[in-house]
């Protein structure tokens, strides 16, 4: 880190809460109190931010993102500078239940805010009617207040760096469910252990809050440094196919076959599907054959019953004979 004790101390990061307001878990990290004020014992925070450094650049150096959570007025112009620096999602207007637990429809949402400003940047928004173009419109207002600065975040972050845990109690429940790490600038009206990483410190001074966020900056760009310089296979990455290093020739990837697969050629595949095509009228031809072979037989014995049919005629006559002559 490029800052020292004094440096916090300048920046007011050692002014805590009114005593009235004080929580008692923070007590490990309170110096002392004077004049009705917590004041927090910076060499404690600074112990505790460089081991926060050192977390967040691990997370980031293995291929994960980091989620910056900051809705406190004093807090969201610092967090969005540090994101623009860093390239990294924020959330800095109001941070909707549910974004991390119901991950999956939030994605969903996003991809329709995606698909919005797409409409508006290529002007098939303005070709709408205009009763279906101004409700379009007022829900992207509401889309923007939402999921601003998170546009880019495609799946859950690897840890969440948060401003005022009070304030953020929801998002700090989130990841706690989620066993997601938490980073998190404390106050003295905080409970510190429910994040992994307390920075304790003052959450309230736009100076403090920036002194802490030009120190996580650059841990998290140093974790990006050791993520190029990574080799993939020690990346926390898991993707469907491999593609070929730079200078391989061939330009398919290398897939991996289930076992009891039987890799062919194209020619081989195209040769036993015409083979088949062509072994299927056979065995149809030879049913056919044999079925004619059998209607002889039937025929056959068809005269047999037509002979009797005059054995039956010719005693008829006859008996009809017989009569007349009695008759007579």
């Amino acid at each position: 880190m490029n800052i020292t004790v004094k440096d916090l101390l300048d920046a007011g990061v050692h002014f805590g809460h009114q005593l009235r307001r004080w929580n008692p878990k923070s007590k490990p990290y309170v110096y002392a109190n004077r004049h009705g004020i917590s004041i927090i014992d910076l060499e404690k925070t600074y112990d505790l931010l460089e081991k926060a450094c050192t977390a967040i650049e691990d997370v980031v150096a293995s291929g994960k993102s980091i989620l910056l959570v900051g809705t406190k007025r004093q807090a969201q112009e610092p967090v969005r500078e540090m994101a623009a620096a860093t390239n990294t999602s924020f959330c800095v207007n109001r941070w909707m239940g549910g974004t991390l637990t119901n991950f999956q429809t939030v994605s969903t949402s996003l991809a329709k805010y995606k698909k919005y400003l797409r409409m508006e940047e290529d002007g098939s928004l303005d070709a709408l009617p205009g009763k279906e173009g101004a409700a379009i419109k007022r829900q992207m207002s509401r889309m923007h207040r939402n999921f601003e600065g998170m546009l880019d975040l495609k799946s859950l972050p690897g840890a969440l760096f948060i401003i005022d845990t009070n304030n953020e109690l929801i998002a700090v429940t989130e990841a706690n469910r989620l066993g997601i790490p938490v980073i998190a600038l404390v106050d003295s009206n905080s409970d510190p252990t429910l994040v992994d990483h307390p920075i304790p410190g003052n959450d309230d001074s736009t100076k403090s809050i920036r002194i802490v966020i030009d120190v996580i900056s650059e841990a998290i760009q140093s974790g990006f440094a050791r993520r190029s310089e990574m080799p993939i296979h020690r990346r926390d990455i898991t993707p469907v196919t491999q593609e070929p290093e730079f200078g391989d020739q061939g330009g398919e990837p290398e897939v991996t076959l289930p076992e009891g697969y039987e890799d062919m050629d194209f020619d081989d595949r195209v040769r036993d599907s015409r083979d088949e095509a062509e072994a299927k009228p056979a065995e149809e031809k030879a049913k056919v054959v044999a079925a004619a072979e059998e209607v002889p037989a039937v025929v056959e014995e068809t005269p047999a019953v037509v002979e009797e049919a005059p054995a039956v005629e010719a005693e008829a006559p006859a008996k009809a004979t017989a009569e007349d002559t009695a008759k007579a």
